[in-house]
């Protein structure tokens, strides 16, 4: 066998055996679920909260936890963390809304915290819709905000495309988790490997509510051109705000993401007469001659 045969031989199988461990490995590269005992007893310092257990239809169980505000309801806002830890951790953040007026719900997707059942991108947005259908059993769909979580952006989305709440909010969302991975491997045939490709961006065309995308423009993780690019796609109703200095998980250090979420949550939109603004005024190239 000629030499430069038996080296192609070889790479061809190293390249199959590592696109077939991508393929079975990769729910433990992207989820890091931290998992709760039943008997765990949430506590959070000066924060209402009560725990529930939605049932799902495959006999999963999801957990969450809702956060009361303190004052009468402006609504609620599901809030869908990110890849890793539990509700455990991640309710600590719950105050950047219910300081606002707002009941705040979080759910841990399975395998995380107490939530059960075998994990498959399907599942977590049959159980997400589950779960939205009952906050509208409490409240009107105008009241409901949708905050989605760098991993949660992507389900958030997918959420608001297929619902109508008040608005939805992305925090650090990637263009589709097929990109995001691409970036670690990209010689491997990830649009064929990858279970999870959660495309954000095909999903935004057909949100009918307000977006806000935030960022940080030191994301390492996923890069702020990220959110500049998702921001095109649905541009008459997109907002995009900028972090500057913001990385990927620590947006909630800057005094500008809490102005950010205080002007979104407080903010009304209005239309503007754009015939009584400047927008069919072009600028000129080149100065124009004048007569002595």
């Amino acid at each position: 066998m000629p030499y430069w045969l038996h080296t192609l031989i070889i790479v061809l199988v190293v390249y199959i055996v590592i696109s077939i461990a991508l393929y079975y490995l990769q729910d433990y590269m992207l989820f890091k679920p931290e998992k709760l005992p039943k008997d765990f007893q949430f506590n959070y310092e000066n924060q209402e909260f009560k725990e529930y257990n939605l049932e799902t239809r495959d006999g999963a169980v999801i957990n969450g936890i809702r956060f009361f505000p303190k004052g009468e309801s402006k609504g609620v806002v599901l809030y869908l963390k990110g890849n890793s830890k539990s509700i455990k951790g991640w309710g600590k953040f719950a105050v950047d809304f219910s300081r606002h007026g707002y009941n705040v719900l979080m759910v841990d997707y399975r395998g995380f915290g107490k939530s059960t059942g075998r994990r498959s991108q399907k599942a977590i947005k049959r159980d997400l819709q589950e779960v939205y259908n009952k906050i509208k059993e409490l409240t009107t769909e105008d009241r409901i905000i949708l905050y989605g979580r760098s991993l949660g952006s992507g389900f958030a989305a997918k959420l608001a495309s297929m619902n109508n709440p008040r608005m939805l909010i992305l925090d650090a969302p990637y263009y589709s988790l097929t990109k995001v991975t691409a970036r670690y491997a990209p010689f491997m045939p990830l649009s064929l490997l990858i279970k999870y490709p959660l495309p954000t961006y095909k999903w935004l065309r057909y949100v009918q509510c307000p977006i806000h995308i935030i960022h940080g423009t030191n994301d390492t993780l996923i890069p702020y051109k990220t959110s500049v690019k998702l921001s095109k796609i649905n541009p008459k109703r997109t907002k995009l705000h900028t972090v500057i200095g913001g990385g990927h998980k620590n947006l909630n250090n800057f005094e500008s993401y809490h102005k950010m979420i205080h002007d979104i949550l407080n903010s009304t939109p209005q239309d503007i007469d754009l015939s009584t603004t400047s927008i069919h005024v072009k600028h000129t190239s080149k100065p124009t001659k004048t007569n002595a």
